[in-house]
């Protein structure tokens, strides 16, 4: 279902976990990762049309433990969480984007052109935010969405990323 800012899930947006939307929504086909590789848990800002490009904008949110799993072997002795889990978190949101316009089917990262990593997560960070600023949304076959976003840990922006590239394809195509 296409959300639109008038329904109930819109209204539930910036409170709600990701579940409870998905839930909402009603159905259970957002294909996210599962388990520990489940990044993104709030949604605290959705839009359609905001964002730098006014195409749409979205914000989630990842709380940060000392005893998440990737501290205890990224590295010994000096835990930090691998760059590339920032870089998840917006594929992760941007996917979750399109999810939320009504696009059904296989959630693919295809890309991102510049990618800046200029601060680092550590054990006693409290939250992560994954922001997207939507620049394009193509619905053919597929539907492939391209953005701008930002990573930002208690506050301070530590990631910056350009032209990130999500495609959710139609069942039967993502098998071939």
């Amino acid at each position: 279902m296409p959300l639109t800012n008038q329904g109930n899930l819109a209204r539930a947006m910036n409170t709600e976990d990701v579940d409870t939307l998905i839930q909402m929504a009603g159905t259970t086909q957002a294909q996210l990762p599962a388990d520990e590789l489940r990044l993104i848990q709030s949604v605290p800002h959705f839009s359609l049309d905001g964002g730098r490009y006014g195409k749409g904008e979205i914000v989630t949110e990842m709380p940060i433990t000392p005893d998440l799993w990737f501290f205890q072997c990224h590295f010994p002795g000096d835990p930090i969480m691998p760059g590339c889990l920032g870089l998840e978190g917006l594929w992760q949101t941007l996917g979750l984007f399109l999810f939320f316009q009504g696009v059904d089917g296989k959630v693919r990262a295809l890309g991102v052109q510049d990618l800046k990593l200029s601060g680092e997560v550590l054990p006693t960070a409290k939250a992560l935010r994954f922001h997207i600023h939507v620049r394009k949304i193509m619905k053919r076959n597929c539907s492939i969405a391209l953005g701008d976003g930002e990573v930002t840990v208690d506050g301070q922006v530590i990631y910056t990323a350009k032209d990130i590239k999500v495609g959710i394809f139609p069942e039967q195509e993502a098998q071939s």
